[in-house]
Protein backbone atom coordinates (compact mmCIF):
# COMPACT_ATOMS: atom_id res chain seq x y z
CA UNK A 1 0.00 0.00 0.00
CA UNK A 2 1.50 3.35 -1.00
CA UNK A 3 1.74 5.99 1.72
CA UNK A 4 -0.84 8.23 0.05
CA UNK A 5 -3.42 5.42 0.21
CA UNK A 6 -3.15 4.93 3.97
CA UNK A 7 -6.36 5.98 5.75
CA UNK A 8 -4.37 8.33 8.03
CA UNK A 9 -3.26 10.29 4.96
CA UNK A 10 -6.80 10.82 3.73
CA UNK A 11 -9.61 13.03 4.97
CA UNK A 12 -11.81 11.46 7.64
CA UNK A 13 -15.05 10.13 6.07
CA UNK A 14 -18.16 12.17 6.89
CA UNK A 15 -19.86 9.36 8.78
CA UNK A 16 -16.80 8.85 10.95
CA UNK A 17 -16.48 12.58 11.64
CA UNK A 18 -20.17 12.59 12.54
CA UNK A 19 -19.59 9.85 15.13
CA UNK A 20 -16.66 11.76 16.57
CA UNK A 21 -18.79 14.90 16.76
CA UNK A 22 -21.63 13.02 18.47
CA UNK A 23 -19.33 11.57 21.13
CA UNK A 24 -17.61 14.88 21.82
CA UNK A 25 -20.88 16.81 22.09
CA UNK A 26 -22.39 14.60 24.82
CA UNK A 27 -23.03 16.60 28.03
CA UNK A 28 -20.94 14.49 30.40
CA UNK A 29 -19.39 16.58 33.18
CA UNK A 30 -17.37 14.85 35.88
CA UNK A 31 -19.65 12.61 37.90
CA UNK A 32 -22.47 12.76 35.33
CA UNK A 33 -20.92 10.83 32.45
CA UNK A 34 -23.96 8.75 31.48
CA UNK A 35 -24.95 11.13 28.67
CA UNK A 36 -21.86 9.97 26.80
CA UNK A 37 -21.63 6.37 27.98
CA UNK A 38 -25.30 5.38 28.04
CA UNK A 39 -26.73 8.06 25.78
CA UNK A 40 -24.23 7.92 22.92
CA UNK A 41 -21.75 5.07 23.22
CA UNK A 42 -24.08 2.22 24.20
CA UNK A 43 -26.49 2.84 21.26
CA UNK A 44 -23.49 3.26 18.97
CA UNK A 45 -21.91 0.02 20.15
CA UNK A 46 -25.17 -1.89 19.94
CA UNK A 47 -25.37 -1.08 16.24
CA UNK A 48 -22.37 -3.26 15.43
CA UNK A 49 -21.18 -5.48 18.29
CA UNK A 50 -21.55 -9.20 17.47
CA UNK A 51 -23.59 -11.62 19.51
CA UNK A 52 -21.46 -12.83 22.39
CA UNK A 53 -19.87 -9.46 23.16
CA UNK A 54 -20.95 -7.83 26.41
CA UNK A 55 -21.24 -4.34 27.87
CA UNK A 56 -20.22 -4.14 31.54
CA UNK A 57 -21.56 -1.47 33.90
CA UNK A 58 -20.54 -0.31 37.37
CA UNK A 59 -22.41 0.65 40.53
CA UNK A 60 -20.28 3.59 41.61
CA UNK A 61 -19.92 5.43 38.32
CA UNK A 62 -21.36 5.64 34.81
CA UNK A 63 -18.33 4.14 33.08
CA UNK A 64 -18.81 1.18 30.76
CA UNK A 65 -16.63 -1.52 29.19
CA UNK A 66 -17.35 -3.34 25.93
CA UNK A 67 -15.97 -6.88 26.14
CA UNK A 68 -15.20 -9.01 23.06
CA UNK A 69 -14.82 -12.25 25.03
CA UNK A 70 -16.76 -12.21 28.32
CA UNK A 71 -16.38 -15.99 28.67
CA UNK A 72 -12.69 -16.05 27.81
CA UNK A 73 -10.81 -19.17 28.93
CA UNK A 74 -8.51 -18.65 31.88
CA UNK A 75 -5.15 -17.39 30.72
CA UNK A 76 -6.47 -15.48 27.69
CA UNK A 77 -4.50 -12.27 27.20
CA UNK A 78 -6.75 -9.36 28.22
CA UNK A 79 -6.05 -5.92 26.78
CA UNK A 80 -7.93 -2.90 28.12
CA UNK A 81 -7.86 0.37 26.15
CA UNK A 82 -9.24 3.33 28.11
CA UNK A 83 -10.72 6.63 27.02
CA UNK A 84 -12.39 8.80 29.63
CA UNK A 85 -15.91 10.13 29.23
CA UNK A 86 -15.82 12.88 31.86
CA UNK A 87 -15.40 16.52 30.90
CA UNK A 88 -13.97 19.37 32.92
CA UNK A 89 -16.86 21.33 34.35
CA UNK A 90 -17.41 24.52 36.24
CA UNK A 91 -19.64 24.40 39.33
CA UNK A 92 -21.99 26.86 41.02
CA UNK A 93 -20.49 28.08 44.30
CA UNK A 94 -23.03 30.62 45.49
CA UNK A 95 -25.68 33.10 44.34
CA UNK A 96 -25.36 36.82 45.02
CA UNK A 97 -28.15 39.26 45.85
CA UNK A 98 -27.60 40.90 42.45
CA UNK A 99 -28.30 37.61 40.65
CA UNK A 100 -24.67 36.80 39.90
CA UNK A 101 -24.07 33.06 39.99
CA UNK A 102 -20.55 32.62 41.30
CA UNK A 103 -18.81 29.58 39.84
CA UNK A 104 -15.42 27.91 40.04
CA UNK A 105 -13.10 27.57 37.06
CA UNK A 106 -11.83 24.05 37.90
CA UNK A 107 -9.01 23.11 35.49
CA UNK A 108 -9.62 26.02 33.14
CA UNK A 109 -7.52 29.17 33.13
CA UNK A 110 -10.05 31.79 34.27
CA UNK A 111 -9.03 34.18 31.50
CA UNK A 112 -9.92 31.65 28.78
CA UNK A 113 -13.52 31.43 29.99
CA UNK A 114 -14.57 35.06 29.75
CA UNK A 115 -17.46 35.77 27.42
CA UNK A 116 -18.12 32.17 26.39
CA UNK A 117 -21.57 30.65 26.37
CA UNK A 118 -22.22 27.75 28.71
CA UNK A 119 -24.99 25.35 29.62
CA UNK A 120 -25.87 24.88 33.27
CA UNK A 121 -27.35 21.58 34.43
CA UNK A 122 -29.58 21.94 37.47
CA UNK A 123 -31.13 19.20 39.56
CA UNK A 124 -34.85 19.56 40.12
CA UNK A 125 -35.18 20.20 43.88
CA UNK A 126 -38.64 18.62 43.84
CA UNK A 127 -37.44 15.50 42.02
CA UNK A 128 -33.89 14.59 43.11
CA UNK A 129 -31.99 12.84 40.33
CA UNK A 130 -33.88 14.69 37.59
CA UNK A 131 -31.93 17.42 35.82
CA UNK A 132 -32.84 20.38 33.62
CA UNK A 133 -30.56 22.53 31.44
CA UNK A 134 -30.28 26.30 31.17
CA UNK A 135 -28.53 27.72 28.11
CA UNK A 136 -27.70 31.24 26.97
CA UNK A 137 -25.66 32.32 29.96
CA UNK A 138 -22.09 33.56 29.62
CA UNK A 139 -19.04 33.38 31.88
CA UNK A 140 -17.90 36.81 33.06
CA UNK A 141 -15.55 38.34 35.60
CA UNK A 142 -15.17 42.12 35.27
CA UNK A 143 -18.36 43.32 33.64
CA UNK A 144 -16.39 45.63 31.34
CA UNK A 145 -12.82 46.76 30.77
CA UNK A 146 -13.85 50.12 32.24
CA UNK A 147 -14.25 48.47 35.66
CA UNK A 148 -10.87 46.70 35.62
CA UNK A 149 -7.95 47.99 37.61
CA UNK A 150 -5.02 49.39 35.56
CA UNK A 151 -2.86 46.26 36.02
CA UNK A 152 -5.55 44.14 34.38
CA UNK A 153 -6.07 46.61 31.56
CA UNK A 154 -2.40 46.59 30.59
CA UNK A 155 -2.12 42.79 30.95
CA UNK A 156 0.33 42.71 33.86
CA UNK A 157 -2.25 41.13 36.15
CA UNK A 158 -4.69 38.32 35.41
CA UNK A 159 -8.18 37.30 36.42
CA UNK A 160 -8.57 35.28 39.61
CA UNK A 161 -10.74 32.16 39.85
CA UNK A 162 -12.80 33.89 42.56
CA UNK A 163 -13.90 36.56 40.07
CA UNK A 164 -15.71 34.16 37.73
CA UNK A 165 -19.50 34.20 37.58
CA UNK A 166 -22.35 33.17 35.30
CA UNK A 167 -24.35 35.99 33.72
CA UNK A 168 -27.99 35.10 32.92
CA UNK A 169 -28.95 38.62 31.78
CA UNK A 170 -31.64 38.93 34.45
CA UNK A 171 -33.20 42.28 35.35
CA UNK A 172 -35.79 43.60 37.77
CA UNK A 173 -36.09 43.18 41.52
CA UNK A 174 -34.99 40.30 43.73
CA UNK A 175 -32.68 38.76 41.17
CA UNK A 176 -31.34 36.26 43.67
CA UNK A 177 -34.86 34.91 44.12
CA UNK A 178 -35.25 34.81 40.34
CA UNK A 179 -32.18 32.57 40.15
CA UNK A 180 -33.23 30.39 43.04
CA UNK A 181 -36.72 29.97 41.57
CA UNK A 182 -35.05 28.24 38.62
CA UNK A 183 -33.77 25.59 41.03
CA UNK A 184 -30.15 26.64 40.58
CA UNK A 185 -28.06 25.81 43.62
CA UNK A 186 -24.50 25.20 44.75
CA UNK A 187 -22.82 22.26 43.04
CA UNK A 188 -24.70 22.50 39.74
CA UNK A 189 -22.26 21.80 36.87
CA UNK A 190 -21.71 23.94 33.77
CA UNK A 191 -20.15 23.00 30.43
CA UNK A 192 -18.78 25.15 27.62
CA UNK A 193 -21.15 25.30 24.67
CA UNK A 194 -19.03 24.78 21.53
CA UNK A 195 -19.50 21.67 19.35
CA UNK A 196 -16.57 20.69 17.15
CA UNK A 197 -16.47 21.74 13.51
CA UNK A 198 -13.95 21.41 10.68
CA UNK A 199 -11.12 23.90 11.08
CA UNK A 200 -9.53 26.17 8.49
CA UNK A 201 -6.41 24.02 8.09
CA UNK A 202 -6.73 20.84 6.01
CA UNK A 203 -8.12 17.89 8.03
CA UNK A 204 -8.23 19.98 11.20
CA UNK A 205 -11.12 20.39 13.60
CA UNK A 206 -11.80 22.76 16.47
CA UNK A 207 -14.15 23.00 19.44
CA UNK A 208 -14.51 22.15 23.10
CA UNK A 209 -13.81 18.92 24.96
CA UNK A 210 -11.46 17.06 22.64
CA UNK A 211 -10.17 16.04 26.07
CA UNK A 212 -11.24 13.33 26.12
CA UNK A 213 -14.07 12.48 23.82
CA UNK A 214 -11.32 11.75 21.31
CA UNK A 215 -9.99 8.92 23.48
CA UNK A 216 -13.49 7.43 23.72
CA UNK A 217 -13.88 7.77 19.96
CA UNK A 218 -10.65 5.83 19.33
CA UNK A 219 -11.67 3.03 21.73
CA UNK A 220 -15.10 2.81 20.06
CA UNK A 221 -13.75 2.90 16.49
CA UNK A 222 -11.23 0.16 17.30
CA UNK A 223 -14.11 -2.01 18.53
CA UNK A 224 -16.03 -1.22 15.33
CA UNK A 225 -13.13 -2.34 13.13
CA UNK A 226 -12.60 -5.50 15.18
CA UNK A 227 -16.30 -6.37 14.93
CA UNK A 228 -16.18 -6.04 11.14
CA UNK A 229 -13.19 -8.38 10.78
CA UNK A 230 -12.20 -11.84 11.92
CA UNK A 231 -12.84 -12.48 15.59
CA UNK A 232 -9.87 -12.28 17.93
CA UNK A 233 -9.01 -15.80 19.08
CA UNK A 234 -6.22 -15.30 21.57
CA UNK A 235 -6.85 -11.77 22.83
CA UNK A 236 -9.77 -10.38 24.82
CA UNK A 237 -10.34 -6.69 24.06
CA UNK A 238 -11.88 -4.52 26.76
CA UNK A 239 -12.89 -1.14 25.35
CA UNK A 240 -13.25 1.04 28.44
CA UNK A 241 -14.94 4.42 28.78
CA UNK A 242 -14.01 5.68 32.22
CA UNK A 243 -15.40 8.22 34.67
CA UNK A 244 -13.60 10.60 37.03
CA UNK A 245 -10.34 10.92 35.08
CA UNK A 246 -10.14 14.69 35.42
CA UNK A 247 -10.23 14.55 39.22
CA UNK A 248 -7.64 11.80 39.75
CA UNK A 249 -8.32 8.89 37.36
CA UNK A 250 -10.58 7.20 39.86
CA UNK A 251 -12.92 5.50 37.38
CA UNK A 252 -10.26 3.67 35.41
CA UNK A 253 -8.58 2.33 38.54
CA UNK A 254 -11.91 0.77 39.54
CA UNK A 255 -12.20 -0.83 36.10
CA UNK A 256 -8.67 -2.18 36.35
CA UNK A 257 -9.29 -3.44 39.86
CA UNK A 258 -12.50 -5.23 38.88
CA UNK A 259 -11.42 -6.68 35.52
CA UNK A 260 -7.67 -7.15 36.14
CA UNK A 261 -6.38 -6.84 32.56
CA UNK A 262 -2.92 -8.01 31.51
CA UNK A 263 -2.39 -4.89 29.41
CA UNK A 264 -3.67 -1.32 29.76
CA UNK A 265 -3.42 1.25 26.98
CA UNK A 266 -4.56 4.70 28.01
CA UNK A 267 -5.89 6.77 25.09
CA UNK A 268 -5.87 10.51 25.70
CA UNK A 269 -5.05 13.85 24.15
CA UNK A 270 -1.50 15.17 24.15
CA UNK A 271 0.10 18.55 23.44
CA UNK A 272 1.40 19.97 20.19
CA UNK A 273 4.55 21.20 21.90
CA UNK A 274 6.11 22.44 18.67
CA UNK A 275 3.30 24.99 18.21
CA UNK A 276 2.88 25.93 21.88
CA UNK A 277 3.90 29.59 22.44
CA UNK A 278 6.63 30.64 24.82
CA UNK A 279 7.93 27.22 25.90
CA UNK A 280 10.86 26.70 23.53
CA UNK A 281 13.40 26.92 26.38
CA UNK A 282 11.70 23.99 28.15
CA UNK A 283 12.90 21.58 25.46
CA UNK A 284 9.78 19.43 25.33
CA UNK A 285 9.58 16.53 22.90
CA UNK A 286 8.77 18.15 19.52
CA UNK A 287 5.31 16.64 19.08
CA UNK A 288 3.45 18.07 16.10
CA UNK A 289 -0.19 18.05 15.10
CA UNK A 290 -0.63 16.15 11.84
CA UNK A 291 2.48 13.97 12.25
CA UNK A 292 0.84 10.90 13.76
CA UNK A 293 -0.27 9.53 17.09
CA UNK A 294 1.89 9.78 20.19
CA UNK A 295 3.40 6.93 22.22
CA UNK A 296 4.53 7.51 25.80
CA UNK A 297 7.87 6.50 27.27
CA UNK A 298 8.88 6.87 30.91
CA UNK A 299 6.80 6.77 34.10
CA UNK A 300 5.23 3.28 34.44
CA UNK A 301 5.28 2.57 30.70
CA UNK A 302 6.29 -0.98 29.76
CA UNK A 303 9.14 -1.01 27.24
CA UNK A 304 8.15 -4.51 26.14
CA UNK A 305 4.59 -3.41 25.35
CA UNK A 306 5.86 -0.33 23.55
CA UNK A 307 8.04 -2.57 21.39
CA UNK A 308 4.97 -4.57 20.33
CA UNK A 309 3.09 -1.38 19.44
CA UNK A 310 6.03 0.05 17.50
CA UNK A 311 6.49 -3.20 15.57
CA UNK A 312 2.78 -3.18 14.68
CA UNK A 313 2.95 0.46 13.57
CA UNK A 314 6.10 -0.02 11.52
CA UNK A 315 4.67 -3.08 9.77
CA UNK A 316 1.70 -1.01 8.57
CA UNK A 317 3.56 2.30 8.24
CA UNK A 318 1.37 3.94 10.85
CA UNK A 319 2.97 7.25 11.86
CA UNK A 320 3.77 7.76 15.52
CA UNK A 321 5.73 10.19 17.66
CA UNK A 322 7.44 9.42 20.96
CA UNK A 323 6.38 11.47 23.97
CA UNK A 324 8.50 11.71 27.11
CA UNK A 325 6.78 11.29 30.51
CA UNK A 326 8.41 11.86 33.86
CA UNK A 327 6.98 10.26 36.99
CA UNK A 328 3.39 10.14 35.74
CA UNK A 329 1.80 9.63 32.32
CA UNK A 330 -1.05 11.94 33.33
CA UNK A 331 -3.48 9.49 31.71
CA UNK A 332 -5.53 6.41 32.53
CA UNK A 333 -2.48 4.32 31.64
CA UNK A 334 -1.72 4.60 35.36
CA UNK A 335 -4.92 2.72 36.28
CA UNK A 336 -3.18 -0.60 36.82
CA UNK A 337 -0.56 0.60 39.27
CA UNK A 338 -3.10 2.84 41.03
CA UNK A 339 -5.34 -0.21 41.49
CA UNK A 340 -2.42 -2.50 42.42
CA UNK A 341 -3.03 -4.66 39.34
CA UNK A 342 0.01 -6.18 37.66
CA UNK A 343 -0.27 -5.22 34.00
CA UNK A 344 1.91 -3.94 31.18
CA UNK A 345 0.85 -0.36 30.45
CA UNK A 346 1.40 2.52 28.09
CA UNK A 347 -0.35 5.60 26.77
CA UNK A 348 -1.16 6.62 23.20
CA UNK A 349 -2.68 9.87 22.04
CA UNK A 350 -2.72 12.73 19.58
CA UNK A 351 -1.21 16.23 19.75
CA UNK A 352 -3.79 18.99 20.10
CA UNK A 353 -3.57 22.73 20.62
CA UNK A 354 -5.23 24.94 23.23
CA UNK A 355 -5.98 22.11 25.68
CA UNK A 356 -8.60 22.91 28.34
CA UNK A 357 -10.10 25.78 26.38
CA UNK A 358 -13.21 26.25 24.24
CA UNK A 359 -11.05 26.15 21.10
CA UNK A 360 -9.12 22.89 21.36
CA UNK A 361 -7.97 21.82 17.90
CA UNK A 362 -6.67 18.58 16.43
CA UNK A 363 -5.91 16.74 13.20
CA UNK A 364 -8.04 13.87 11.96
CA UNK A 365 -5.04 11.93 10.64
CA UNK A 366 -3.53 11.69 14.13
CA UNK A 367 -6.79 10.32 15.52
CA UNK A 368 -7.16 7.80 12.69
CA UNK A 369 -3.54 6.71 13.20
CA UNK A 370 -4.28 5.99 16.87
CA UNK A 371 -7.33 3.90 15.93
CA UNK A 372 -5.37 1.78 13.46
CA UNK A 373 -2.37 1.48 15.78
CA UNK A 374 -4.61 0.06 18.50
CA UNK A 375 -6.22 -2.41 16.09
CA UNK A 376 -2.86 -3.39 14.60
CA UNK A 377 -1.44 -4.05 18.07
CA UNK A 378 -4.37 -6.26 19.03
CA UNK A 379 -4.15 -8.17 15.74
CA UNK A 380 -0.40 -8.67 16.13
CA UNK A 381 -0.81 -10.02 19.68
CA UNK A 382 -3.60 -12.29 18.49
CA UNK A 383 -1.68 -13.66 15.50
CA UNK A 384 1.49 -14.25 17.50
CA UNK A 385 -0.39 -15.74 20.43
CA UNK A 386 1.11 -13.29 22.91
CA UNK A 387 0.55 -14.43 26.49
CA UNK A 388 0.83 -12.93 29.93
CA UNK A 389 4.00 -15.00 30.42
CA UNK A 390 5.47 -13.41 27.30
CA UNK A 391 4.96 -9.97 28.84
CA UNK A 392 6.68 -11.15 32.02
CA UNK A 393 9.78 -11.96 30.01
CA UNK A 394 9.63 -8.95 27.67
CA UNK A 395 11.51 -6.53 29.90
CA UNK A 396 14.67 -5.36 28.08
CA UNK A 397 17.99 -5.92 29.84
CA UNK A 398 20.71 -3.32 29.52
CA UNK A 399 23.49 -5.57 30.80
CA UNK A 400 25.59 -7.35 28.19
CA UNK A 401 24.23 -5.28 25.29
CA UNK A 402 26.27 -4.11 22.32
CA UNK A 403 28.22 -0.94 22.94
CA UNK A 404 28.34 1.56 20.10
CA UNK A 405 31.53 3.53 19.51
CA UNK A 406 32.49 6.29 17.15
CA UNK A 407 32.75 4.96 13.62
CA UNK A 408 30.92 1.72 14.34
Amino acid sequence: MSEKNHPWNQSMPKDQFSRMEEILSAPSPIGLEAAMTEGVLVPMLEQFIPEGWKIHRFRGNAGIVVDTMPDAPEGTLTVMAIGHADKIRMQVRSIGDDGKIWINSDSFLPTTLIGHEVTLFSENPDKPGEFRSISGGTVEALGAIHFAEPAMRDGSKGIKPTQIYLELQLSGDERKKQVESLGIRAGDPLLLDRPIRPGFGPDSFVGAYLDNGLGCFVVEEAARILAAGDALKNVRYLGAFAAYEEIGRFGSRVMAGVMKPDVIIGVDVNHDYEAAPGIGDRRYAPLKMGKGMTLAVGAIVSAGLNAIIQDACQAQEIPYQVDVCGRDTGTDAMAGVLASVDCAATSIGFPIRNMHTISESGHTADVIAAVHALVATLRRMDEQGTTSADLCSAHPRLDGIESLSHGS
